[in-house]
């Protein structure tokens, strides 16, 4: 029962937002008291921690895996993003901006969280292209695996980059671009352009 309260969780909170669904909410959706929720949940907050680690986890797992089998590290970061974009359901409610705002201490910890695990994939999808001569093998890799995150998390900023003017989809994709034309040798180069090309059309 619980794995299920979390699954429908997942779901309410990134369509809905963190703050709008409340636990009379979920029990209404699965059909079950909210006293059933309380036994496996002391409070909301618990709840909502809970489902933000789950789903981390989940995504870190995919990652894993593309990770493993993608042909380079230029068509492994695409292949992420959509894996994430899948998974959080494009944002539409701004679940990280919510978390933000209405749960700080969750939001910092998951923040911590995904810096650690974007740090060391990227750091090593790097290396990867720097081995393959994709990357340039004179980048600082340290320094643009932090940039890399803290343009991935700049780019969430709605007072930045305001909802109704950018969505997510194009940020993200704008963004990869930027990074990776930044770090490309003429043979990565090559690479980017026939990918971009060829998703495109």
């Amino acid at each position: 029962m619980k794995d299920k309260i979390i699954h429908k969780s997942v779901d309410l909170f990134l369509n809905l937002g963190f703050k709008s669904v409340t636990m009379d909410d979920i029990a209404n959706e699965m059909g079950i008291s909210k006293k059933t929720i309380y036994v496996h949940f002391p409070n909301k907050t618990k709840l909502v921690e809970t489902v933000t680690f789950t789903l981390f986890e989940t995504i870190c797992d995919g990652i894993d895996c593309i990770c493993e089998t993608s042909n380079n590290p230029i068509e492994e970061l695409y292949a992420i993003k959509m894996f994430v974009m899948q998974h959080l359901k494009n944002e539409k409610t701004s679940p990280q901006h919510q978390l933000k705002k209405y749960y700080p201490q969750i939001f910092e910890t998951l923040r911590l969280k995904q810096f650690e695990k974007m740090h060391e994939s990227v750091g090593e999808s790097l290396q990867k292209g720097v081995d393959t001569q994709l990357f340039r093998k004179d980048i600082d890799i340290d320094f643009i695996s932090r940039m890399y995150f803290n343009g991935m998390t700049g780019i969430k900023d709605d007072s930045i980059f305001p909802q109704e003017q950018f969505n997510m989809e194009y940020l993200m994709e704008s963004y990869l671009e930027y990074h990776l034309r930044a770090i490309v040798t003429d043979k990565g180069l090559t690479i980017l352009n026939q990918f971009i090309k060829k998703n495109q059309s």
